[in-house]
C-alpha cells in the first residue's frame, strides 16, 4: 500500500442556507486571491483544496431546469 491513504469514492450534494453559502464563497475567494489552500468540511469529511487546483464554472440547460456549477478540481 502506498504512503497515501486510499479514500472511498464519494458523490455528495449538500444544500446550504444563503448566508452559509455566501460565507463559504468569501473564504474560498480569499484563499484563491492569496494563493492559499482552502479547507472545508462537507458531510463530516475534512477536505483540503490545494492552491493549484483548477477552477471553472459550468452551465447546463435542460428542458425543465438550468444549473450553474462552480467546480474545483485537482489531482490526487
Amino acid at each position: 500500500m502506498s504512503a497515501q491513504i486510499r479514500k472511498r469514492k464519494r458523490d455528495i450534494e449538500k444544500n446550504y442556507q444563503a448566508k452559509q453559502f455566501a460565507a463559504k464563497l468569501r473564504r474560498l475567494a480569499d484563499c484563491i486571491e492569496k494563493g492559499n489552500p482552502f479547507r472545508i468540511q462537507i458531510a463530516g469529511e475534512r477536505i483540503v483544496v490545494p492552491s493549484n487546483a483548477t477552477i471553472n464554472i459550468e452551465h447546463e440547460r435542460g428542458s425543465s431546469e438550468e444549473e450553474i456549477e462552480f467546480q474545483i478540481k485537482w489531482q490526487l
